[in-house]
């Protein structure tokens, strides 16, 4: 291994040290009362060494919410490249299993991802960094959107905007996951996420179907 390699190697473990120490800050005081000191301090680094790294708090609460991101777009690029076979209807359970997945992957790194729709963050990013999520985010409509246009085509689903169905598909799901949050319950007896979800795929799974099917 070259020095540079070398180099490249500590600077993504010096990065991860960081970014998990922040997501135990975010957890414990949240956002706002957050500081990139505090983060230092869990992460035993200077507050010069994390500024090498990020441009600020909202840069670092953003890197959290882009795995999440990446980990959802990675499990959908494979429905298209491994599950080509399977029905349209076959697909939208896996799509169901995607997104709950993704929640079990990271609660917090999901919920701030929607958090960023309702925040100042993203005028405080590089332009850069705010290119990639908005890429990503596309990325993960049109992957969700392919298997409502597959759909169609084939006369399944009734013939609606594919990119409309992804956009509710999303917005349902961040919504669900806000309003457990704003719960703030912290018990996981009384965590519905996943069954509503199953339930909201039960009902689109009805509404979609072209032909009804009566279940006897």
């Amino acid at each position: 291994m070259g020095i540079r390699e070398r180099k490249e190697r500590e600077r993504g473990r010096r990065k991860q040290q960081i970014t998990v120490a922040a997501k135990r800050i975010f957890l414990e005081r949240g956002f706002d009362k957050a500081t990139m000191e505090d983060i230092a301090k869990e992460a035993e680094l200077s507050s010069g060494t994390l500024y090498l790294y990020f441009k600020n708090k909202h840069e670092l609460y953003a890197s959290i919410t882009l795995k999440v991101l990446q980990f959802l777009n990675m499990r959908l690029a494979h429905i298209k490249a491994e599950k080509a076979d399977l029905s349209p209807e076959e697909k939208l359970e896996v799509l169901k299993e995607v997104l709950l997945d993704s929640y079990d992957f990271d609660p917090m790194a999901l919920t701030n991802l929607f958090h960023l729709q309702s925040r100042e963050i993203l005028k405080k990013l590089s332009p850069e960094f705010i290119k990639e999520i908005k890429e990503i985010t596309k990325q993960i409509i049109d992957e969700i959107a392919d298997i409502f246009e597959e759909g169609i085509e084939k006369g399944v689903f009734i013939k609606k905007h594919p990119v409309a169905f992804a956009q509710i598909i999303i917005s349902v799901f961040s919504g669900i996951i806000l309003w457990e949050e704003g719960k703030g319950t912290g018990d996981d007896e009384s965590n519905y996420v996943k069954p509503t979800i199953e339930l909201v795929f039960e009902i689109l799974y009805r509404g979609l179907l072209k032909e009804k099917r009566i279940a006897i």
